[in-house]
């Protein structure tokens, strides 16, 4: 395994993939007033997208448009996120980049397109539905949803995209990842209530399904086939930036415990997919030893096998790719202020 440094970041924080001018490229934006740069996936800087405001937790490109994207601006931490919005990224002249707000969802946090039936659907997740005084977590947050219009050049700071409420009660509501299940676009959501799996409605009138996967509070999950017994199991981040690493099977069909890792102090980063061909689950942690872990399942001894990739990182979030023949990981040390991509080598 290689490891480049390929920019250097305060507070770096959201990765996201992005096609631009018919090439692969990577986002990287930051959680406080700080820039959004444009990477090849060599690793090399092309733009800088925005100077500020910043306080970017999620970005999303729009399906088909061509450098186009979503993100959110100024959700700069739990208190101080009122004022937060998701705007609309459009490549301008110059390379320049135009910036306009497309709703003002305060403690909006995640936030995806995914689409089902040949509908896109832009799902978002608040954190919390209001607060008055620092650490206030009175007014839990909720579950949005609206169709996203294929012509989004009619919204902006007056004309805003309407939203419906799935789901609300949902106590410190931040985890969420994109999965894709019997050829659905699913999201696994996750809260001090525990784990849900959103499913998008088969037609835009429709109602979202939504099905609990466990009790335990969670601040991330991901499903993954670890053990390749073609059942995913169920990893999560347990409680909220919690040091808990839980591993669930579905055993008589409810999730039971079967691992727990409980070094992993303030965990933030997930993926789930493979590396090198393997199934494996990746975990950023950024307190205490601030690692980054590669956890596989070895089926002689039976057991799930920790393996760090890189030491006092502290990574907020990371995000996997192939490229010539390589397979590549990008994490946003934020602890450290440094975007780092990693290649993983035979």
């Amino acid at each position: 395994m290689n490891k480049k440094v390929i920019g250097n970041l305060t507070k770096c924080y959201s990765i996201c993939p992005l096609t631009y001018r018919g090439k692969g490229h990577i986002l990287v934006a930051a959680e406080k007033q700080d820039p959004c740069y444009l990477f090849d996936l060599e690793g090399n800087r092309e733009s800088t997208v925005w100077e500020g405001p910043g306080g970017v937790m999620t970005m999303v490109q729009i399906p088909g448009g061509d450098g186009v994207f979503l993100a959110t601006h100024k959700f700069y931490s739990p208190n101080d996120s009122k004022e937060a919005k998701i705007v609309i990224v459009s490549p301008a002249p110059e390379d320049r980049w135009e910036v306009r707000t497309i709703v003002d969802l305060p403690h909006v946090h995640r936030f995806d397109i995914v689409s089902r039936n040949g509908v896109n659907y832009l799902i978002a997740c608040a954190l919390k539905s209001g607060h008055e005084y620092k650490d206030d977590w009175s007014v839990p947050g909720k579950v949005y949803a609206a169709v996203l219009p294929d012509d989004l050049s009619g919204f902006d700071e007056e004309h805003q995209l309407e939203f419906t409420v799935v789901k609300d009660n949902m106590l410190k509501n931040h985890g969420y990842y994109k999965i894709v299940e019997d050829g659905i676009e699913k999201c696994i959501i996750s809260c001090d209530d525990g784990v849900y799996l959103f499913t998008p409605p088969a037609a835009s009138d429709g109602n979202w399904e939504i099905e609990k996967l466990v009790d335990e509070a969670a601040s991330d999950a991901v499903l993954a086939d670890l053990d390749g017994d073609g059942e995913k199991e169920l990893i999560s981040i347990s409680p909220f930036h919690g040091s808990d690493l839980y591993f669930y099977k579905k055993i008589n069909g409810t999730y039971q415990k079967v691992y727990t890792y409980d070094k992993a102090e303030f965990a933030h980063a997930i993926y789930g997919g493979s590396v090198m061909g393997k199934p494996a689950v990746i975990i950023g942690h950024r307190q205490g030893e601030r690692n980054l872990l590669l956890f596989t399942y070895d089926k002689v001894s039976g057991k799930y096998e920790p393996e760090v990739i890189d030491r006092n990182c502290g990574p907020a979030n990371v995000y996997k790719y192939e490229h010539d023949g390589k397979e590549v990981l990008i994490s946003t040390n934020r602890e450290i202020d440094e975007i780092a991509m990693y290649t993983f080598e035979k």
